[in-house]
């Protein structure tokens, strides 16, 4: 799989992931009828640094993260990253070797630590990022509004990098 820096046409080739991720209103604390322009801005912002990982064969567009300092001023040195995998390519890894390169990139990039300000407690990738070497700071009770399970916990995870 190569995993590289995002050019702005790659979003074309993210946008459908994103929109089908976002509007399961599962794992993501953006609203699920967000429109591609506002998604767009999001994603492509220009103070984050966006990756793509693509398919070997076909060079499909299979996974997008972007990395960006979570504060500003002095405490710009923490990192904030979000990570999207196509569900048709999930459980192969994908995620997991994508992490471990914005990881690295974050480290080359001068970041001492890294934020996710609020993962879903129900998210499948919380197990990801502990075995990433992520802990739980805490967790606001009840605060995302789940559309399967109800009100669930937002995680607060940090670790040195």
């Amino acid at each position: 799989m190569l995993i590289r820096d995002a050019k702005s046409d790659d979003w074309d080739r993210i946008w459908p992931f994103w929109q089908r991720i976002v509007a399961t209103g599962e794992t993501y604390t953006w609203d699920p009828d967000t429109p591609e322009p506002a998604a767009r801005a999001l994603w492509m912002a220009p103070a984050n640094r966006v990756f793509v990982a693509e398919d070997p064969e076909g060079g499909a567009v299979v996974a997008s993260a972007y990395l960006r300092s979570n504060y500003g001023g002095p405490a710009a040195h923490i990192a904030n990253a979000a990570f999207m995998v196509d569900p048709e390519r999930a459980g192969r890894g994908t995620g997991r070797r994508l992490a471990e390169h914005v990881l690295e990139r974050a480290r080359a990039d001068g970041y001492t630590g890294m934020v996710f300000n609020a993962v879903v407690e129900t998210n499948p990738a919380v197990r990801l990022w502990e075995s990433l070497g992520f802990r739980i700071l805490g967790t606001v009770p009840g605060a995302f509004r789940h559309p399967v399970h109800g009100p669930v916990g937002l995680n607060i995870m940090f670790r040195e990098l």
